[in-house]
């Protein structure tokens, strides 16, 4: 039998390893970097996230939302605090946002969760010392799904100005028949109102998408037919591999001073940063 192309674990070694790495890091960015913890962006439980400000803080700056990855069932803000270190090292505010797990809540619960986290961010940009003409959002895997639903058409002005997806799901139906099936169990329903790359978005979103050369087909193969959607649209976009990254090297790599992927991010931030014009 032919290993499920959507079982990360099948497919890199190192699996453990990585979360292992992502994690100590995360450990060790909550304790040198500046930042305010758990901030409520919603009444309900879970409904936080945790801001990291640049060593030369001041006001005006960008505001940066990550969201992390999982296939929406797994893992938490605190996995990921590490992120943050390429993204304050950029000159803007990061935001590491936590959401509700599947199958507990569905899929429109964890959608109305990060909408809710960037209105927000928007709202209270100058709490954090940053404006909200500058947002930007990044996620990973399922966190870069999630991504998407921040500047869909319906939404413009959506507010915002980029977003970097690494390694994203932007088709649902596939997962219907992966080993997902019996852990997230996603209806037809949730298939037709959640799939991007049925969606509309907003075209004065810049859209970057990245993907690790060594990952499974599907992965390859939506980003691209996603670029081509959002093109189709009007949007500015771009689509790139990572030589010799695969789903977890390429997250774990956000973080990783001088590796491709955390200098594609660090560039992308850095020109929302500078304030010029596109």
């Amino acid at each position: 039998m032919a290993a499920d192309p959507f079982r990360i674990r099948d497919h890199v070694a190192s699996f453990d390893d990585i979360v292992d790495d992502i994690r100590t890091r995360s450990i060790a960015t909550r304790r040198t970097v500046a930042m305010e913890a758990n901030v409520a962006y919603g009444r309900e439980t879970g409904e936080t996230l945790d801001i990291f400000l640049p060593n030369a803080a001041g006001s005006g700056m960008p505001i940066h939302m990550f969201i992390h990855g999982g296939y929406w069932r797994m893992f938490s803000k605190e996995d990921y605090s590490c992120v943050a270190e390429t993204v304050t090292r950029a000159g803007a505010v990061a935001a590491i946002v936590d959401y509700s797990l599947m199958p507990t809540a569905r899929m429109e619960v964890l959608i109305a969760q990060v909408l809710k986290a960037k209105t927000f961010l928007l709202t209270h940009a100058d709490r954090f010392g940053a404006t909200p003409s500058r947002f930007s959002v990044s996620g990973h895997s399922a966190g870069a799904h999630l991504a998407t639903f921040l500047f869909n058409r319906s939404l413009a002005p959506s507010g915002v100005i980029s977003a970097f997806l690494l390694g994203g799901l932007y088709d649902l139906a596939p997962l219907q028949t992966s080993f997902l099936r019996d852990e997230i169990a996603l209806s037809d329903e949730e298939v037709r109102r959640f799939t991007p790359m049925r969606r509309e978005h907003d075209p004065a979103t810049r859209v970057a998408i990245m993907t690790g050369e060594l990952e499974t087909n599907p992965f390859k193969i939506q980003a691209n037919a996603f670029r081509d959607v959002l093109a189709a649209q009007g949007l500015e976009v771009r689509a790139s591999h990572v030589a010799d990254g695969d789903h977890m090297s390429t997250v774990r790599d956000l973080a990783v001073f001088g590796t491709p992927v955390a200098a594609a991010l660090h560039a992308f931030i850095a020109n929302d940063a500078s304030g010029k014009p596109r």
